[in-house]
Formats: structure tokens, C-alpha cells, sequence
């Protein structure tokens, strides 16, 4: 779906001034289609994340359409599980050792699933920042997988990934997705715990996985609620 100047305004929570001038500085990722600008929300959300602007939580109700629920970041991040001392000197290295750790499902190929996550990263790294990183296939439904996965690895050594704000990643959130929707939904879900400050701290001490997961649980369940009060 490509959003329109005022779909993106009230993904992100600002003005339609804003958004113009955004684009007139060349800031936001858009396109120009028959002199219209239009914006591919899961770009948005991967931008808004990595300069840290506040996504609305209207975005949880626009990628529902589906009757089928969508697990929760929680869920996902059980599906995918939570690794330690990942090795790895460079991006590659990292996303190499990675795919090799992940628990994947039978009939995912790693070689091929390292190759997609590689491509993605030539289209512009995914890290967003604060030592983050969020690596993940551009074109999310090539996954043969149930649920979405999210699997979060914590590095070694940090490495060099070309994060806006020159800081070394060492954790890196790796999302496999089964659809658009999902990985929209997980994107977004993401986007709003690495907000908050108690996840964060967690998350630079390298938590344990009990911690991590209460931690999402309790932003998921806040989140939760002020959604439903956006929608009633």
C-alpha cells in the first residue's frame, strides 16, 4: 500500500507542513508518483524509528485488516528466541553467525535467508541507532514460517553497521516474517518498546530472556490499552 502526504502524517503523529518539509529537504523516504508524493509504510516505519520520531498508535489499528490475529511481539520474540555472544568482526560476519544461530523452521534456507538480509542491507543499513539494529528481507512473505520470528542477538564484540548516529551495533533484532502484515505489525510493535526507557536500559546490560520478554509485555499491554482508546 503506498500512503498518501496525510496517511504519513497520521502514521507519524505530525503536521502535513512537516511532512513537506521533510520532503523538501529530502529527509523522508518517498516517491513521486503523477506529481503526487506516496510512501511505502514500512520504509516510514523503519525511518521513523531509526531518527526516533513517535509513531501513533493508529498504525496498530491500519494493519489489523485481516481478521486473523497477529502474535504479539512477545510471541514472536519466543517463536525466535534470544541469543548471547554472537561472533562476528564485521556486518557480514555478524549476519553470518546470526543465520547459523537462529532456530529456524525446516524448509528455511539460511543460505538464502543470509542472502536476502544482505541485499536489504545494500538498500541502506537497518541500524536505527543506540547500538541497534533491526535486519530483515525486503520483501518479508519469501519466508516459509507460521508465525512471525523475532530473534534478538546480542554480539560478541560491536561492530561497525553504519547506524546514523556512528555508534557500534550490538544487538541486533532479526525479523522473519511469513507476510507483509506481519512484519509490518512486528515493525511497529518494535519501534514502540525501543522507546521506552526501561527496555532500553535492559537491553544495553544484555538482559536475561525473562527480563526482555516481561519488559515487551508490559509496553504491549500499555500500548494495548491507549489503542483501544484511540479506536473507541
Amino acid at each position: 500500500m503506498k500512503l498518501t502526504v496525510r496517511d504519513a502524517a497520521g502514521l507519524l503523529g505530525v503536521s502535513e507542513k512537516t511532512i513537506y518539509r521533510w520532503l523538501k529537504q529530502n529527509a523522508i523516504p518517498a516517491y513521486r508518483i503523477n506529481e503526487q508524493y506516496r510512501f511505502n509504510r514500512a520504509e516510514l516505519l523503519e525511518w521513523a524509528t531509526a531518527h526516533k520520531i513517535a509513531i501513533s498508535p493508529k498504525v496498530f489499528e491500519e494493519t489489523e485488516g485481516s481478521s486473523l490475529p497477529v502474535p504479539s511481539l512477545s510471541q514472536s520474540l519466543k517463536e525466535g528466541g534470544v541469543y548471547y555472544r554472537v561472533e562476528g568482526s564485521s556486518k557480514s560476519e555478524v549476519l553470518r553467525s546470526v543465520v547459523e544461530t537462529m532456530h529456524l523452521p525446516e524448509g528455511v534456507d539460511k543460505e538464502y535467508l543470509y542472502s536476502v538480509l544482505m541485499a536489504r542491507e545494500g538498500l541502506g543499513s537497518t541500524a536505527i541507532g543506540d547500538g541497534i539494529a533491526i535486519p530483515h528481507a525486503r520483501s518479508p512473505i519469501v519466508h516459509p514460517v507460521a508465525h512471525p520470528m523475532v530473534s534478538l542477538c546480542f554480539l560478541e564484540k560491536p561492530v561497525e553497521y553504519g547506524a546514523l548516529d556512528g555508534k557500534l551495533v550490538y544487538a541486533l533484532f532479526v525479523v522473519v516474517s511469513p507476510t507483509v502484515r506481519a512484519h509490518l505489525h512486528v515493525l511497529a510493535r518494535l519501534a514502540y518498546c525501543l522507546r521506552e526507557p526501561e527496555f532500553q536500559a535492559i537491553l544495553q546490560r544484555r538482559g536475561l530472556r525473562d527480563e526482555l520478554s516481561e519488559a515487551i509485555r508490559k509496553v504491549e499491554s500499555a500500548l494495548d490499552s491507549s489503542s483501544t482508546g484511540v479506536s473507541s
